[in-house]
């Protein structure tokens, strides 16, 4: 530097001698002259000012809002700040990502590649709030007191409205359909619902699936859709909440089942209102979601294919037809099902409103045997 001063050497070898830039060298330069040697020590290169620096007061209450919803991370955060102190600078999403892991609240984790694979592609995709309708069971734990706490959840796939968590004693199709006749009367009725295949909504063993609940949802003029087997990303968006539950609710298991049922309900509350979602671009499923106008009447009869007759279903879960009693399904029990005669032959197939319940050859020995097309195959499938 002082042969430079000196001009006993140039800036372009002083430069590459030490491998730095000519920038570099006249920054040093200019220390020297306005400071003297003491100018060309290493210095801090923290700001003097730092205007974007969090308040201990907002660092408390992103940490307390962690603590509250250990499933929110740092943009759901900034949502709700936003929210709260629209008249404040808000912080950045990466700063209160530095506090909450400063405050061990949350661990850096490194993105996994997905390998390639694509998701699911559903074949019933809903666009609007009420399209689609989605329900599960979350899996039971055990209260305080020892009870076992069966959550049924239902939700509303569009807005991620969180419809209703229900504490069930016991998981039949009977106790079911009167928490879905509230939320029929409450909220009115989807254009469709979509399950796993696990009872009470879907039966392996009944044609088309049906069961008890799953019929009378059809009877109502609901669309049935069923996720793969073992495909739970089919309804991701439910399984998300489930793992929310997991750790809000679930970790934090009340003393009784009334008291888990309140804090069920206020859980609820909280994700529906005050819980941003970023794939509803940080707004609250509350913001989304409207009431269905569709309300719960008669059965509806439903649209057969043509050339059906039909015939009720008795209360052993029978049809007769030209002399042949052919058992279908007790799920079916008082319901009408359509009657297609197969061209000229003896074939004569089963309907349910849309459904293809399968076919039977007529006989003394007729039983209902599937078909190829019943909606049993790949993929999320549409039971209307």
């Amino acid at each position: 530097m002082l042969k430079v001063l000196a001009k006993e050497e140039s800036i372009v070898e002083l430069a590459a001698r030490y491998g730095v830039s000519r920038k570099t060298i006249y920054k040093w330069i200019r220390r020297y002259e306005k400071q003297g040697l003491g100018g060309l020590i290493d210095q801090s290169r923290r700001p003097r000012n730092s205007p974007m620096r969090t308040s201990a007061e907002a660092v408390l209450e992103m940490i307390q809002l962690r603590k509250e919803h250990p499933t929110w991370g740092p943009k759901k955060i900034v949502a709700v700040l936003a929210r709260r102190h629209p008249e404040r600078q808000l912080p950045a999403v990466v700063t209160v990502g530095r506090v909450l892991r400063e405050a061990r609240l949350m661990k850096r984790y490194n993105r996994r590649s997905s390998g390639g694979l694509s998701p699911a592609t559903p074949s019933y995709i809903p666009s609007a709030a009420n399209d689609l309708w989605t329900v599960d069971f979350k899996g039971w734990w055990q209260n305080r007191d020892g009870a076992r706490c069966e959550p049924l959840t239902m939700g509303e796939a569009v807005s991620r409205y969180v419809l209703r968590i229900q504490l069930m004693i016991r998981t039949r199709g009977e106790d079911v359909r009167p928490v879905f006749e509230d939320l029929f009367e409450r909220y009115g009725l989807p254009k469709a619902i979509q399950s796993d295949n696990g009872s009470p909504f879907a039966s392996a063993r009944a044609p088309g699936g049906l069961t008890a609940l799953s019929a009378w949802w059809i009877s109502l003029g609901i669309i049935v859709v069923r996720s793969r087997p073992a495909h739970p990303q089919d309804n991701g968006g439910h399984e998300r909440m489930h793992r929310d539950m997991r750790f809000e609710l679930e970790d934090r298991a009340a003393a009784t089942l009334m008291d888990q049922q309140r804090a069920c309900d206020a859980w609820a509350t909280v994700f529906n209102q005050e819980r941003p979602h970023e794939a509803l671009e940080q707004r609250t499923p509350a913001e989304i979601y409207r009431v269905s106008p569709r309300r719960p009447s008669a059965l509806v009869i439903g649209d057969y294919p043509d050339g059906c007759r039909l015939a009720k279903v008795s209360g052993t879960g029978n049809i007769s037809y030209q002399g042949c009693k052919v058992y279908v399904s007790a799920g079916l029990r008082g319901y009408m099902v359509g009657l297609q005669a197969m061209g000229s032959g003896s074939e004569v197939r089963v309907w349910f409103c849309q459904v293809l319940l399968g076919a039977f050859v007529l006989g003394a020995d007729a039983t209902l045997e599937p078909v190829d097309n019943t909606p049993n195959g790949e993929g999320l499938k549409a039971s209307l």
